[in-house]
C-alpha cells in the first residue's frame, strides 16, 4: 500500500502542475473547455477518493485526469509548449 501511495502522490503532483500549464487554444475553445472540465473533475474525484482512503480509485481517477490532458494536448486543443516531459505530445 505504501508503494501505491507514493505513486499516487507523484501523479497528484504531476497532474496538478499539468493542469496549471494547460492553455486553451482559442480556435478550439468549446472542445478544449469540455476536455479540461473532465480533467479537473477526475482530479477532484481522485482527491475525494484519497481523502476517504480509497487509494486504488484515487490512482485510477488521477490517471484519467492526466489522460484527458494528454488527449487535449495531442489533439491541439491545449497549448502546452511542446512539453514532452509532462504531456504526450511527441
Amino acid at each position: 500500500m505504501q508503494l501505491l501511495n507514493q505513486k499516487l502522490q507523484k501523479y497528484f503532483e504531476l497532474t496538478s502542475k499539468a493542469l496549471e500549464k494547460v492553455k486553451i487554444v482559442e480556435k478550439h475553445k468549446k472542445e478544449a473547455e469540455d476536455i479540461l472540465d473532465l480533467a479537473k473533475r477526475y482530479f477532484d474525484d481522485a482527491k475525494y477518493f484519497e481523502k476517504n482512503g480509497d487509494l486504488v480509485n484515487a490512482f485510477g481517477a488521477v490517471c484519467y485526469s492526466h489522460a484527458f490532458l494528454d488527449i487535449g494536448a495531442r489533439l491541439g486543443l491545449f497549448d502546452v509548449g511542446n512539453d514532452s516531459k509532462m504531456f504526450m505530445v511527441d
